[in-house]
């Protein structure tokens, strides 16, 4: 049977699988399909030669979600809040995105002004309720949403991290009206204070709830109909799975869905390939993903924005994304200057050279205008390099430049936009670039990886076997995870041991229980990791600290406050000892590890050559002849000396003048720049 990964990306659907009885390893890499991306499942699927009716394990990364959140493209949704906090995912947290900018404008709100409900009612900090719900005007609600049909209704009050009694009443009312709609409770989604990030994930959670549920229902029956009997795990952003009926329920947790595939491959290959530092990079059709993983772990964030102001405050891998990819347009701005995305020609038209009706030129385009892409996509389609050029030529005409200058000009900058990227996760991180090696996945991440890792001054490159599908190859390598948390402050030193030892235990039997309903059954393979956010008294934010696994006493705490340190110490550069740690809230991860997987390792043509021929290139503003190889035909150890091309079957790598390679012992490229 088949186990697959199935990674939906803004332009291209990857897909990896591999045969738990005889180990085979397939792939398959189709355009994603607009506007019902599960049709590009089966497409993939089938590109890949596999018997839908023999896949025992389907897990699945969609960019649904976040698509849906970004363009605003979700039925209208309601919020029911305290009174005088009806504006306050509006108004966020009054920060500015650039601060000098007076013309600058916030994302559109997540649910509208009209169908946010507030009402009276206030619970105190400490859980205690000092004026009760208005139930009379609760019901007057509820009886309004009825009549306007709204389906999908948040609830958020005021201090419900404390005590979601009213949250839960309120919910009732609305059952007796509405009864099968959506109702979300901020208490149930993320019981922690600040308001802002609970109503604002809560509201984005409401907002999906629709959109998620319509789009499993539609590969539910796509899947049906092609006879599948395996069961569907759906990635989570934290870098875990779950199954399809919890991921209906926790659309939030699917925000960074694909790109966490990604991350996981890049662990995996950190356990393996020796090297414990890893820049994991992904350059799509529409998007750069970027993150890091240390220690064999992608770092976490609280604290992810998905756009200015839209904070989400679940657990996610700490991935910053910009809109640098493959299909990335140029254009020529106002004052004159050559300009490359965010907007992407995605799948639909795509680019100029896909032959689909797209007339603008990309990143695309001006890599096969520059000799660095085979007009065939090693067989998968026929590139239009007369389109590709008229397409570039456009931009070359505005801004008075030759067709060559222009076409290298966009991917340098794309490059650099790239660049800015990777800077901007390392350095808010405290990170050396020269510490890392740059790996590159995505289809369109070799052709500019070393161009990137120099900007950076990052010496190594790594391109993995299958980083053309490097996050469904991922998807198959992740575990079971729940990520559970509930508010606890108190500085360490006047800390309640006994209660945070109940709450604890009470987390870590939720999450057993959460995997339990997911099919793992066995103990043995559950792992309970307890984290607290914590912070200096007196500051704002946390930091995620690790906490023992045991029954927690006195002594527990000197070693919890030194971790503290550490972990500050590691993020920011300083820690202080004239301030005392506090905790703020308490977490588990629950994983459940799943069967270990066979080797990863480069799927080998028969009989294929590794050096199929020479190809003029243009690099650095001057043509150069590039030997061209078979990636997937490297053996073992062989070492390659740029410029060179390097074509895989779902990617191509650019070797400059001043690079070098040598297969290492997984079958991938360690590329050495100098620099």
């Amino acid at each position: 049977m088949w186990r697959v990964g199935v990674d939906v990306g803004g332009t291209f659907t990857d897909l990896f699988a591999w045969d738990d009885e005889s180990g085979q390893q397939r792939t398959g890499k189709v355009l994603t399909t607009r506007p019902d991306r599960s049709i590009g499942v089966i497409d993939a699927i089938e590109d890949a030669g596999i018997d839908i009716s023999e896949i025992s394990h389907l897990i699945h990364g969609t960019t649904t979600a976040t698509n849906a959140l970004i363009e605003r493209s979700f039925p209208d949704a309601a919020f029911i809040t305290t009174e005088g906090f009806r504006d306050t995912i509006e108004i966020g947290r009054q920060h500015r995105e650039h601060l000098y900018d007076p013309y600058q404008h916030k994302p559109a709100p997540v649910i509208r002004r009209r169908y946010r409900y507030p009402i009276n009612e206030r619970i105190n900090r400490e859980g205690v309720v000092e004026r009760q719900l208005d139930e009379s005007r609760a019901r007057e609600i509820a009886a309004e949403l009825k009549a306007k049909k709204i389906n999908s209704i948040g609830i958020g009050f005021i201090n419900s991290y404390a005590s979601g009694l009213h949250e839960e009443r309120m919910a009732d009312i609305l059952r007796e009206y509405c009864p099968d709609a959506h109702i979300i409770l901020s208490s149930e989604t993320r019981p922690v204070f600040r308001e802002h990030g609970r109503f604002m994930t809560t509201a984005i959670r409401t907002a999906l709830m629709p959109v998620m549920s319509e789009y499993f229902d539609n590969l539910e029956a796509r899947l049906a109909q092609h006879k599948f009997h395996g069961t569907t795990q759906i990635l989570k952003s934290s870098g875990g799975i779950m199954t399809m009926a919890l991921a209906r329920k926790h659309p939030e947790e699917q925000l960074e869905s694909g790109p966490a595939g990604g991350v996981a491959y890049a662990a995996y290959l950190a356990k393996s390939s020796g090297f414990d530092r890893i820049l994991h990079t992904d350059v799509g059709g529409t998007s750069f993903d970027v993150s890091i993983v240390e220690e064999g772990k992608g770092l976490v964030t609280r604290s992810h924005e998905l756009q200015w102001e839209v904070p989400i405050i679940v657990p996610m891998l700490d991935i910053h994304s910009v809109g640098a990819g493959g299909g990335s347009i140029g254009w020529v701005d106002p004052g004159g200057a050559l300009r490359v995305g965010p907007k992407s020609a995605g799948s639909l038209p795509g680019p100029a050279c896909y032959g689909r009706g797209g007339a603008q030129p990309t990143i695309t385009d001006a890599n096969l205008v520059l000799g660095r892409l085979e007009p065939t996509l090693s067989g998968k389609m026929q590139l239009d390099l007369g389109a590709a050029e008229k397409a570039v030529s456009s931009v070359a005409e505005q801004i008075n430049l030759p067709l060559l200058e222009t076409a290298e000009g966009m991917i340098r900058i794309g490059c650099e936009y790239m660049a800015q990227a990777v800077k901007k996760v390392l350095i808010s991180r405290g990170r050396d670039p020269r510490d890392f090696i740059y790996v590159a996945f995505g289809g369109a991440g070799a052709l500019h990886a070393c161009f990137v890792a120099k900007s950076m001054n990052i010496p190594k490159v790594l391109l993995p076997p299958n980083a053309g599908v490097a996050s469904a190859c991922g998807a198959t390598v992740m575990d079971f995870r729940q990520d559970i948390e509930t508010f606890y402050y108190a500085p360490i030193s006047t800390a309640d041991l006994h209660k945070v030892n109940e709450i604890y235990e009470a987390l870590e039997l939720r999450g057993k229980n959460l995997l339990r309903e997911q099919g793992v059954e066995d103990d043995s393979q559950i792992e309970l990791i307890r984290t607290a956010q914590m912070r200096y008294v007196g500051q704002s934010y946390e930091v995620e600290t690790p906490i023992p696994s045991d029954v927690l006493g006195t002594d527990d705490l000197t070693t919890i406050a030194n971790a503290f340190h550490k972990v500050h110490e590691s993020e920011f550069g300083v820690s202080s000892d004239d301030f005392e740690p506090a905790f703020v809230s308490l977490s588990v991860a629950a994983i459940g590890k799943l069967d270990a997987l066979p080797e990863i390792k480069p799927i080998l043509p028969e009989d294929a050559k590794a050096q199929t021929g020479i190809r003029d290139v243009f690099i650095d503003g001057e043509w150069v002849t590039c030997k061209v190889y078979n990636g997937e035909a490297l053996a073992i150890g062989a070492e390659i000396d740029g410029p060179a091309i390097v074509d895989y079957e779902h990617a191509c790598a650019v070797l400059p003048t001043w690079s070098s390679g040598q297969v290492n012992h997984q079958g991938a490229l360690v590329i050495t720049l100098d620099i």
